[in-house]
């Protein structure tokens, strides 16, 4: 891949040398025209920008993911983030929960649906351009996903904060996705990842992408890539909006090191998960880290 720093161009993924120690890129010539982002940008802001009475018509419940509201409150000792969401299923279609979908903005739905689409097609290169690089068959990564990989939306708001030092737009995590990628605000930053334990901003870059991997996906390469710990900052006189799109294996799908990955060189160091999201879940109530508990 054509490397600036950590900036790849999508496009050219397979005429340079592919990143070995992929965590986080900000992908540039990746295809999407400039003029879709700006349009999905733009609807969130119409939404984000409704009545509370208008959008508290999306709102999900008690234990959904689906739908719009602030942080889930899963103890009292929780510091919320500063932030709200609308959380959408996107692909398989047949799994849409429609209800949740904004009417308002009335082309909120046709402008989502066209962008994930091609964004799949980024994905499909960048899958390929990891196998390239670890000398993979070609599929190795996407049969784990299934043929109908679960893709989900999550459009974020993050309203201006008069004390910045006291609390985050989003905790510090790692996402338990396969991969992950956001279209940030296209003036306001936020985002930092950790890495050689120190916060990095994530530049803001006009029409570019940040891609980041997930657990399930450190699980599958045998923690040759990365799920890194990030977070998102407040900022006291902007508003910022993001849109993550989450790609996860199929629920029913048992992910696993690949067995190409595996030698006495690097020993086998995950289990087999089914579900990451429901064992995920299960070690958060334990109060334990599900990546960690995966492993030998």
């Amino acid at each position: 891949m054509y490397l600036e720093g950590n900036v790849i161009r999508i496009l050219d993924a397979f005429e340079h040398e592919p990143l070995p120690n992929l965590e986080y890129v900000t992908a540039i010539g990746h295809g999407i025209p400039s003029s879709l982002l700006d349009k999905l940008r733009e609807v969130a802001k119409q939404f984000f920008a409704l009545p509370a009475e208008e959008k508290r018509k999306y709102s999900r419940a008690v234990n959904e993911v689906d739908g719009y509201g602030p942080d889930r409150v899963v103890s009292e000792k929780k510091i919320l983030d500063w932030s709200s969401r609308l959380s959408l299923k996107v692909f398989p279609e047949d799994q849409r929960r429609l209800n949740f979908w904004p009417e308002n903005p009335s082309d909120f739905k046709d402008i989502l649906h066209e962008y994930v689409v091609k964004l799949k097609g980024v994905m499909d290169i960048l899958f390929k351009a990891m196998e390239k690089s670890l000398n993979l068959v070609e599929g190795s990564f996407s049969s784990q996903f299934g043929d109908n990989s679960l893709i989900k939306a999550r459009f974020n708001f993050y309203p201006p904060c008069s004390r910045p030092d006291m609390v985050l737009g989003l905790e510090a995590h790692s996402d338990r996705s396969g991969t992950t990628v956001l279209l940030q605000d296209d003036e306001v930053g936020g985002l930092q990842i950790f890495k050689d334990d120190k916060w990095i901003n994530v530049p803001v870059i006009p029409h570019a992408l940040v891609v980041n991997l997930g657990d399930q996906m450190q699980i599958m390469s045998n923690g040759i890539f990365k799920s890194p710990l990030h977070r998102v900052l407040t900022n006291t006189d902007k508003l910022r909006i993001s849109v993550a799109i989450f790609n996860t294996p199929k629920p029913d799908k048992e992910i696993e090191p690949l067995g190409q990955l595996i030698d006495e060189k690097r020993p086998r160091l995950y289990i087999n998960v089914k579900n990451f999201a429901a064992f995920n879940n299960e070690c958060f109530q334990k109060g334990k880290v599900a990546l960690e508990e995966a492993k030998i």
